[in-house]
């Protein structure tokens, strides 16, 4: 029984895969790129159909005979809203079936504690789907993307650093709010889903999202998955070490990435060089215009970036990695500098065959990553469990 479930399930996602590449497409043309018996397709397309995610279209060009009806994929057919949450104010996103944002709501957090944070996203949650003249059955869902360690499969938030949150049921949290499922992830892994089902990782099975910014993040797609370790722990790349004597990381350990890195420390070292600066944004505007300082920081920071990013190369060989984030505001002082970093230490030709992406953030990138989780859900193909697992 658990064979054929699975079984079914996983031509079910086949199919809607194929659908929303290729479609308008027939129900033939649909099996003859699949593979699938006609009847198969034919028995599933019509769930498909009833559960108002595909529908029939316009009818196709014949070579004679009865033209064919087309099938697509319904993206009104039902709704996700993602949310960004972070501290001190939380960005939402109502997306279709395509991650299109349909509408867009930032808010300001007034607490921290989780209960009233459920709270408050259940109330705005509701409010954009009123405003959308929309029933709130017709959400397929609701995800959170958040920073931190976050056990996906349980939706517990193990420690968010930023929030202040310790071993937070936060997913029941809201799911009791509003009667709806609710997906938590770590918001870095949140992009990389999105950039896996509609973005630069679409037809890549092995890559990194490398977010730079107040921290530094990574997202893992290994084989086609985004890999998440053992807890939800895994891309912890901002608390790798790069120097056992460095400065004393927000985490309490000496010399992390993010200590060299993130924009609150590029702002310390420049005041310990004589520089002072309030924003990222300042200092980026002083490199543009010459000043020494403002270079130098951001050169020794892109060296060690790089060296970093060298090590994960050598370490997992990705096809493709995505460096993304408030940071990639550095521009070219700090890149340069990491290009020149990974073509010294990566091992070789691990670091020819990579295709490194430098990518800016939407203000709604993350809320719309985050509604993602959800509709992963919907297009992704299910794990097997293995005999004996719960």
């Amino acid at each position: 029984m658990l064979q054929k479930h699975f079984l079914k399930a996983t031509n079910r996602s086949i199919i809607l895969n194929t659908i929303k590449s290729h479609g308008p497409i027939a129900r033939a043309d649909i099996a003859r790129y699949t593979g699938l018996s006609p009847a198969g397709v034919t028995g599933i397309t019509a769930e498909l159909i009833a559960e108002d995610l595909v529908f029939e279209k316009q009818e196709g060009d014949s070579r004679g005979g009865r033209r064919p009806i087309l099938l697509a994929l319904n993206s009104e057919g039902a709704y996700v809203v993602g949310i960004k949450l972070a501290e001190g104010f939380a960005t939402f996103a109502l997306t279709d079936l395509n991650a299109a944002v349909l509408r867009r709501h930032s808010a300001v957090l007034d607490t921290r504690q989780p209960e009233r944070v459920a709270t408050e996203l259940a109330v705005i949650v509701r409010q954009m789907t009123d405003a959308a003249g929309m029933r709130i059955d017709r959400l397929l869902g609701v995800g959170i993307g958040l920073p931190g360690i976050v056990e996906m499969t349980t939706g517990i938030c193990r420690v968010s650093p930023f929030v202040g949150w310790h071993e937070v049921a936060f997913a029941q949290q809201v799911e009791d709010k509003l009667g709806l499922s609710v997906v938590i992830d770590n918001d870095v892994n949140t992009l990389t889903v999105y950039e896996r089902l509609y973005g630069a990782g679409r037809h890549v099975e092995d890559f990194l999202v490398i977010t730079l910014g107040r921290g530094v993040g990574m997202g893992i797609v290994l084989d086609g998955q985004v890999y998440r370790g053992a807890r939800g722990g895994a891309g912890e790349f901002g608390h790798t070490n790069v120097d056992p004597h460095g400065p004393l990381c927000n985490c309490g350990s000496r010399g992390c990435l993010e200590t060299f890195v993130g924009d609150a420390w590029l702002l310390r070292h420049s005041a310990l060089n004589g520089l002072s600066v309030l924003t990222p944004d300042d200092l980026v505007r002083a490199a543009n215009a010459g000043n020494a300082v403002a270079l130098r920081v951001l050169e020794q920071a892109g060296a060690i970036f790089g060296r970093a990013i060298a090590n994960v190369i050598n370490l997992l060989n990705p096809a493709l990695i995505i460096i993304s984030g408030e940071g990639v505001r550095a521009g070219d002082p700090l890149f340069a500098p990491m290009r020149q970093a990974i073509q010294e230490y990566a091992f070789q030709p691990l670091g020819e065959d990579v295709d490194l992406r430098i990518e800016a953030l939407h203000d709604d990138s993350w809320a719309r990553g985050a509604a993602c989780l959800v509709l992963v859900s919907i297009f992704a193909s299910p794990n097997l469990p293995l005999p004996n697992s719960r």
